[in-house]
């Protein structure tokens, strides 16, 4: 159920009770009577791990910025344009469950319920995987499509300065596997793995295989900045 979706956030839900809960609007909830449970607890839930998960990116990717900096990125990556835009690149608003005014009323294409929805979408997978799994979910379809390439803007390309950094740590390149691809061919998304020669895996998913590796790339500079 929902392959397609899981394939593109990447995440594979344990409990897929829980995505279709991410997915159920109220206006589907109140129709249908049954006690099914809507997407408004996860959305709070989800709106505290996408910000926890951007600050934690974002105080390791510029550790000379001052907290007023900080708050101001976020302030541009948070927000109701930017998470039904992420909505959108994985077919989010396709999976929705609305009740039939509210899709009769465009809601399906409404920036506000997308972004809603974005954040349970993220809150039911910090439930059922927890939160390196959030984490790693935010970075490949937000803040990987953003804010971690830019540490990377004016400089090498992440791939060249991940070959350059495993080189001299390892002595061995990282190997780069596309992992998936979903979605029509006029917009696809594909999913890159990259595995660096300690056995380490990062995952990033972008409109393109080399715009994926760079971010899966950037994931990794970062993950051998704090460790080594």
């Amino acid at each position: 159920m929902y392959k397609q979706l899981q394939q593109a956030i990447p995440y594979h839900f344990t409990q897929v009770k829980l995505l279709r809960t991410a997915l159920t609007h109220s206006s589907f909830a109140n129709e249908k009577q049954d006690g099914e449970e809507h997407n408004e607890r996860l959305e709070f839930l989800g709106d505290a791990v996408l910000e926890l998960c951007v600050s934690e990116d974002l105080y390791n990717g510029r550790p000379s910025a001052r907290e007023g900096e900080l708050t101001a990125a976020r302030s541009r990556l948070v927000n109701q344009e930017s998470l039904a835009a992420a909505a959108r690149r994985i077919g989010l608003d396709g999976h929705l469950l609305l009740g039939r005014g509210e899709e009769a009323q465009g809601g399906r294409d409404r920036d506000s319920l997308l972004s809603d929805a974005f954040e349970a979408l993220l809150g039911a997978i910090f439930l059922d995987g927890g939160y390196a799994a959030a984490r790693q979910a935010v970075q490949a379809l937000f803040a990987g499509c953003g804010e971690i390439r830019k540490t990377c803007k004016g400089m090498k390309d992440c791939k060249s300065r991940l070959q350059e950094a495993t080189q001299k740590i390892f002595r061995e390149r990282p190997v780069y596997t596309l992992a998936d691809s979903t979605g029509p061919e006029h917009e696809k998304v594909f999913t890159v793995r990259l595995t660096l020669p300690d056995g380490t895996d990062f995952t990033a998913a972008g409109a393109g295989v080399k715009k994926a590796e760079q971010t899966a790339a950037a994931f990794a500079l970062q993950y051998l900045a704090e460790k080594f």
